[in-house]
């Protein structure tokens, strides 16, 4: 068993002044930890992207309409979006995966490119559940089926990433209703939301998070697919089966986070392979990430989403994983600790 003490104790006795690596040193214990052992693995890495839809943007919570996600999904698709470019640059394997576009790009496709579509999008959760539980389960089994057939094919580090317009109300509602953020702090901005915008948000997140609420204790499949989206369920679902196949998660920000607490909350554990990549300028974030104990590497006022928060944070990953691998010892220095 590797815990704490044990990969501390490893790290103090590399050929350096104790601590001076301050958070890459935290991150290393934390890799170990996860990954029982000391000579940290973190390569072959895949982001899995999930692109859906969804209802409630026709009330105007958006500051951009549904068949954005459909012109995002080309981009990707295209190798010219923000995600393509980061995993490229950081040697990090990419999958795109359809579970609810309602403007899909038609055409050859890539073979990176899953079709999974489970319909158009989500229904409207201002007006009813936005997933019936069949629905929830399907955009489930994806998500696990991607991260099954990624550790099948020797990935250790795994991101989820998503694209959909008018996820951020979504998981605003899973913030305050699996997290006890209140809605003031779950609600922000979105990809750019105007005041007034936001304040039609607020009311949307209130009114869905007080219908889901009651069923949480007894029927919490139920209340969380009230508030769900497609490519947010396929997330937790690669979470929790990405955890119990023994990867390392490496989380995005709001929205991936959303999922990750679907993930705790259906599959206790799952948390504890999971790096928060970093905090995201959503308010609710922080919220999210306390509710699951984590503390995230980075805090540079990022809300893309896509899995770039992520991407970007794979360097400090390889930095940890160097330094608990390829740093020689004090004892083949042949000198004792002086600090």
């Amino acid at each position: 068993m590797i815990d704490v003490a044990t990969v501390q104790a490893h790290l103090d006795g590399l050929a350096k002044p104790r601590g001076s690596l301050g958070r890459i040193e935290d991150l290393g214990v934390q890799l170990a930890v996860i990954q029982q052992r000391l000579d940290l693995v973190v390569r072959p890495r895949r982001a899995v992207l999930f692109a859906g839809d969804h209802g409630v943007v026709a009330q105007g919570v958006s500051a951009w309409p549904n068949d954005v996600t459909g012109l995002m999904v080309a981009t990707i698709l295209g190798g010219r979006a923000t995600s393509s470019a980061l995993a490229a640059a950081h040697d990090c394997d990419l999958r795109l995966v359809d579970v609810g576009v309602a403007s899909p790009p038609t055409g050859a496709m890539p073979s990176f490119f899953r079709n999974a579509s489970l319909g158009p999008g989500t229904a409207d959760l201002s007006t009813g559940p936005a997933l019936t539980i069949a629905e929830f389960d399907a955009a489930w089994a994806i998500g696990a089926d991607e991260a099954k057939s990624a550790c099948d094919g020797g990935f250790v580090v795994l991101i989820a990433g998503e694209m959909g317009i008018g996820n951020t109300t979504h998981a605003a509602c899973l913030t305050a209703l699996l997290a006890g953020a209140s809605v003031d702090a779950a609600v922000g901005p979105g990809a750019g939301s105007d005041p007034a915008t936001i304040a039609v948000k607020r009311r949307v997140v209130t009114d869905a998070v007080a219908r889901a609420q009651p069923l949480l204790a007894h029927h919490p499949h139920a209340a969380i697919a009230a508030v769900a989206g497609f490519e947010i369920v396929a997330m937790a679902g690669f979470f929790a089966a990405g955890a119990a196949a023994g990867a390392t998660l490496l989380l995005d920000g709001y929205v991936a986070t959303a999922a990750a607490l679907i993930a705790e909350r259906l599959a206790p554990g799952t948390a504890a392979a999971m790096i928060a990549a970093h905090r995201s300028a959503e308010p609710g974030h922080a919220a999210s990430l306390a509710a699951l104990g984590l503390r995230p590497l980075l805090d540079f006022a990022m809300r893309l989403g896509e899995g770039t928060g992520a991407l970007i944070a794979l360097p400090l990953l390889d930095s940890a994983a160097a330094l608990m691998r390829d740093v020689a010892s004090l004892a083949e220095l042949g000198v004792g600790r002086a600090d």
